[in-house]
């Protein structure tokens, strides 16, 4: 395996017409030099929460994407605030985008979003033990909660409205967790 390259500067790229871009100079193990640039992450972090209703039973948010300017099935998610674990956050979150908060929480991994160019990186928290409590969110709109078996989970894949690669993830990590097939790092 190559040794990573050494970061020589990083500065603002103020030739970007992105808002958070900066410049990376590397030095590549073989001495070769090249300067990237990538997105910076903002605030503390995210998570994206699979929330298990029963052991049989995921619990997915219905929320538009203007990136893709439909409405999306997928784990709640969101970013974490100042001061805030990651539990904390995912527990915030989850009473927030679907009405329940969690006795149980338990990180499975961190997913990148694109690491070519983004810091991006999101927590996969898995929920159990559920209860109803509803926090006001920032939501515009109150999100469609659909129930989903796990052993159907391969279903969606063909489903139009599920396109959001992270939350496919973090749905297989908690079904192969769960199955006993994964033990987080």
């Amino acid at each position: 395996m190559n040794k990573r390259p050494t970061i020589l500067a990083t500065r603002y790229a103020p030739d970007s017409p992105l808002r958070r871009a900066e410049e990376v100079d590397l030095e590549f193990s073989n001495g070769e030099r090249r300067t990237y640039q990538r997105l910076k992450g903002s605030g503390f972090g995210a998570v994206l929460i699979v929330a298990m209703r029963d052991p049989d039973t995921v619990l997915l948010v219905r929320e538009y994407g203007v990136g893709v300017d439909r409405y999306e099935l997928g784990v709640p998610k969101g970013r974490l605030d100042r001061d805030e674990t990651t539990e904390q956050g995912a527990n915030r979150e989850l009473k927030e985008e679907v009405g329940y908060g969690a006795r149980k929480l338990k990180i499975l991994g961190t997913l990148s979003l694109s690491p070519s160019y983004m810091t991006h990186l999101a927590h996969v928290v898995l929920a159990e033990d559920l209860y109803p409590e509803r926090l006001q969110g920032d939501e515009p709109e109150e999100l469609e909660v659909v129930p989903w078996r796990m052993d159907r989970l391969h279903e969606l894949l063909a489903r139009d409205d599920v396109t959001e690669g992270r939350s496919i993830a973090a749905l297989f990590m908690a079904r192969e967790y769960l199955a006993g097939r994964y033990q987080p790092a």
